[in-house]
């Protein structure tokens, strides 16, 4: 691959757990860990993009980097792309991930992964998925998941995301909210209008979809833990040792 940058976005404004870039799990803010594990990964330098003094203080203190963006973005791909150009105005970097700021768990092979499917120059963005293997999965409409035609063992070109129902023998896959983009398609994406289907299913990805940009897939083992309650808080810590 050309040069990459992963971004990960951070905003304290979260809804159902206020201020969770800084919470502690096992001693560090579970910004740190995130950005740890993407700078583990060794696809080129991670970067936390943030709109919070606080987190960004945090994350200087631990020896990583991080760069201020505006506090009014809708999503986190509006807040990686105004780092992107804040970062790189001479557009060196070819490819960026958005790795969310509340994967703590994130297998640093998983992102590698995300980045595999770029070197194939008709993919706009790649993404990750795992077999739903747990059946309470398939009808849980906080789980999102995606359709696509397979490609070769492990990889789909994505056809579909959805939070309905999974139907029929499968298999079905849980979609991994972990994009690697294209740095055209991410430039691209950011200034198309929300899509009907993006509204009503409430996936940015189907702005993509609808637009005709590919997307393709890459099927790794297991889902990272996202921590967006106190239960999944609580959870990471006992997963991470703290």
């Amino acid at each position: 691959m050309p040069d990459a940058i992963i971004l990960i976005p951070a905003r304290m404004a979260s809804t159902r757990l206020p201020g969770k870039p800084l919470a502690d799990i096992a001693g560090l803010p579970m910004i740190v860990h995130v950005l740890r594990r993407a700078a583990a990964a060794g696809v080129g330098e991670a970067v936390v993009a943030t709109d919070s003094e606080a987190v960004m203080a945090a994350v200087e203190k631990s020896g990583g980097r991080a760069v201020m963006t505006r506090s009014d973005h809708v999503s986190g791909s509006d807040r990686i792309y105004e780092a992107l150009e804040a970062l790189d105005p001479e557009h060196h970097i070819a490819a960026v991930v958005n790795v969310q700021g509340d994967l703590p768990t994130v297998e640093a092979a998983d992102i590698r992964a995300a980045l595999k499917p770029l070197e194939d120059a008709p993919v706009d963005i790649a993404t990750l998925a795992a077999e739903i293997t747990d059946t309470a999965e398939r009808t849980n409409p906080n789980v999102v998941k995606v359709k696509g035609t397979p490609l070769s063992p492990g990889r789909l070109r994505a056809t579909a995301f959805t939070r309905a129902n999974a139907e029929g023998p499968g298999p079905h896959y849980h979609h991994i909210g972990l994009y690697a983009y294209r740095r055209s398609a991410l430039e691209r994406f950011v200034k198309l209008p929300p899509s009907a289907n993006e509204q009503r299913e409430r996936l940015e990805q189907l702005r993509a979809l609808d637009a005709g940009m590919r997307i393709d897939v890459m099927l790794v083992k297991s889902v990272p833990l996202g921590v967006d309650t106190p239960e999944e808080l609580a959870k990471a810590r006992k997963m991470l040792g703290g």
